[in-house]
């Protein structure tokens, strides 16, 4: 049948993934560093993939396509909710964002113990944004976790030494990605050694939902750990 679906330019593809995120169907899948369309009949031609794309590698095309398959969409999306391994044909399409990839990073015992005449980068992990990261990783070992909204890293001059320092810190901005980051935030304090949390919002209302999901994950994830909130003002003062 002819109808309007997504079209992937390879070329213009960064490789971010990010199309594939908000890929709810399943339809896109990151092929050897760039996104592809590996399902016709999961593709539901609304287009919720095109203004995630940084690049403006996605358009709409009509021609020969499978109808969507919404019974195929909901099985396959129940088969991934029981953690059911892919079979064969699945797995050959799967390959992680490039820059989604787990990396710990040792910084220099002399630079950690006083903060040299240039600033230096306190950041422990790689990703640190809360969509990107996964539930378990080796730096979530004993750690103490800094979750800040994004904004506090331009308020805020000296948040590397003062909140980011020997923490591993998640970012997020709930109104932005549009998510509710409290199940992710759970199983990353349930499922983790975690020592403490500490929470860096900003005074903007809109804030609160980051304070919410990850005061929510303390709740759920029946620890019982020390934290604490420190809220930012808009001009970069820390507000008691």
């Amino acid at each position: 049948m002819i109808r309007k679906i997504i079209h992937i330019d390879e070329e213009k593809c960064s490789g971010c993934g990010l199309c594939a995120e908000a890929c709810h169907e399943g339809a896109i899948e990151m092929v050897n560093g760039k996104a592809k369309l590996v399902r016709e009949d999961f593709c539901d031609g609304f287009g919720d993939c095109l203004p995630s794309c940084p690049a403006g590698a996605i358009t709409f095309e009509e021609r020969e396509a499978p109808a969507y398959d919404e019974a195929a969409v909901k099985a396959s999306k129940e088969k991934a909710a029981e953690g059911k391994p892919m079979n064969e044909q699945d797995h050959e399409h799967k390959s992680g964002c490039p820059g989604s990839a787990v990396a710990q990073f040792e910084r220099c015992a002399e630079r950690e113990a006083a903060p040299a005449a240039k600033p230096v980068s306190r950041l422990a992990q790689w990703p640190c944004q809360i969509k990107l990261l996964p539930t378990q990783a080796p730096f979530f070992d004993g750690a103490k976790l800094l979750i800040a909204a994004d904004c506090t890293a331009y308020a805020y001059a000296n948040l590397h030494e003062d909140f980011m320092k020997g923490k591993v810190t998640l970012i997020g901005c709930p109104k932005l990605d549009a998510v509710d980051y409290s199940e992710k935030l759970t199983a990353i304090i349930r499922d983790n050694d975690i020592k403490s949390v500490t929470i860096l919002r900003m005074e903007v209302p809109c804030c609160g939902g980051l304070q919410r999901a990850a005061e929510t994950a303390l709740k759920n994830s029946g620890k019982f750990l020390p934290w604490q909130v420190v809220t930012i003002s808009r001009d970069g003062r820390i507000l008691e």
